[in-house]
């Protein structure tokens, strides 16, 4: 069965970008490998932690929000354990409300403010205009 999971890892301060990247790249391919799809990708970047893990306080934050079936995030966790580049991580189950949030965050209308969700709302709703065709 099919179903709509986000997760967020922290990956060590230690690496450098590119290093970053490919242990980001390494568990999106695995999520696609294994039958899952990513919906979305998003690199938080270097961030300061709540509390030191292994002696570090910063990490570099990456969230994925993708469907799966459900028997991959068993195989998933296990690869985040294996691979010690990782510090922590975090896999959710979606419900209908989490999915419509995370649209509407995607699409601009959560998290700005008043005046940026409003023109946002106003190019979703605005009608497409073909420039191609002479006024007359």
């Amino acid at each position: 069965m099919v179903k709509n999971y986000e997760t967020v890892f922290i990956l060590t301060p230690v690496l450098t970008e590119e290093q970053m990247k490919d242990a980001v790249k390494k568990f999106s391919n695995y999520i696609t490998e294994h039958g899952g799809e990513i919906i979305h990708e998003d690199l938080w970047g270097l961030k300061r932690m709540a509390y030191p893990i292994q002696k570090k306080v910063n990490g570099f934050y990456t969230h994925f929000e993708f469907k799966s079936p459900s028997d991959l995030i068993a195989k998933l966790e296990v690869e985040f354990k294996r691979d010690e580049r990782i510090l922590r991580f975090l896999t959710v189950s979606l419900d209908k409300h989490a999915l419509d949030y995370n649209e509407r965050k995607r699409n601009g209308l959560i998290g700005k403010k008043k005046e940026e969700r409003l023109a946002a709302e106003a190019l979703s709703t605005a009608p497409v205009v073909d420039e191609t065709e002479e006024i007359n």
